[in-house]
């Protein structure tokens, strides 16, 4: 007898989909108060801001920066961890075992945790706006930085938890990258040393921070925020891409 024909291979975006919405609805109740923990760490750190900074660039940093830390703590931290713990458990034979893409594990698990930063974000902004007095009419920016500097952070988290050899050790980078985005992304670059500014531009999501803080000005210099979005959708492809390629060779071991 012939032996049996396989079937056909199962393609990207219908595998992506399908682990989307396995991570979203398993990640949803553990993921929410950790959210919330999120969104009060950057309204905290706003309010505490307001007493050294009265406005003018200095509060369109703050305000920016408070907002994609919310992104940098669940795609940057958490994902860290999850993957981290993933591959110490042994979860990584069970996607192994699925008939889906390496890609589309990583960013169907990528895109979970960005959406869960969306709620947050939104909040903190248009906190960050009022107690600033930042106009408003810019904040639909936030759907294009959003996306871009979540894959970007999300890519880097997950290889982060990929390539470390303990979850522990994973759980230790995702919190120093965490607080490298907090230190870098919060703080009025006017106030660096040049050094500082110079791993600053190492950051993925300095470039979500950069675009978003330009739309509060008066006429915002569109050129440079779609710019800024680029570059930062360019880092986004090489960590997700990154990311995939760490966990085939976690997969494999």
């Amino acid at each position: 007898p012939r032996p049996a024909a396989l079937g056909p291979r199962a393609r990207l975006w219908p595998s992506l989909a399908a682990v989307y919405r396995a991570q979203l609805s398993r990640a949803r109740v553990a993921r929410i108060p950790l959210l919330f923990v999120a969104t009060f760490q950057s309204v905290g750190i706003m309010i505490l801001m307001r007493g050294v900074v009265d406005g003018g660039g200095e509060a369109r940093a703050v305000v920016a920066g408070s907002s994609v830390l919310v992104v940098a703590f669940v795609a940057l931290n958490l994902l860290a961890q999850y993957f981290g713990q993933l591959r110490a458990s042994g979860g990584l034979d069970h996607y192994a075992t699925l008939p889906v893409p390496p890609a589309a594990v990583v960013l169907g698990a990528a895109g979970a945790y960005a959406s869960f930063t969306v709620p947050g974000t939104v909040v903190t902004a248009v906190f960050g706006c009022v107690l600033y007095g930042l106009p408003l009419a810019h904040l639909w920016i936030l759907a294009a930085v959003i996306p871009l500097a979540g894959a970007a952070l999300a890519g880097l988290g997950a290889a982060l938890g990929l390539l470390a050899p303990r979850p522990e050790l994973a759980t230790l980078l995702g919190q120093l990258g965490m607080s490298a985005a907090l230190l870098l992304g919060v703080l009025p670059p006017e106030r660096m040393p040049e050094i500082v500014r110079l791993a600053r531009d190492l950051l993925p999501s300095t470039y979500g921070v950069e675009a978003f803080a330009r739309t509060f000005a008066p006429h915002p210099d569109w050129a440079h925020v779609l710019a800024d979005l680029a570059v930062c959708g360019v880092v986004g492809v090489i960590s997700l891409a990154v990311a995939t390629w760490a966990y085939r060779r976690a997969a494999v071991r």
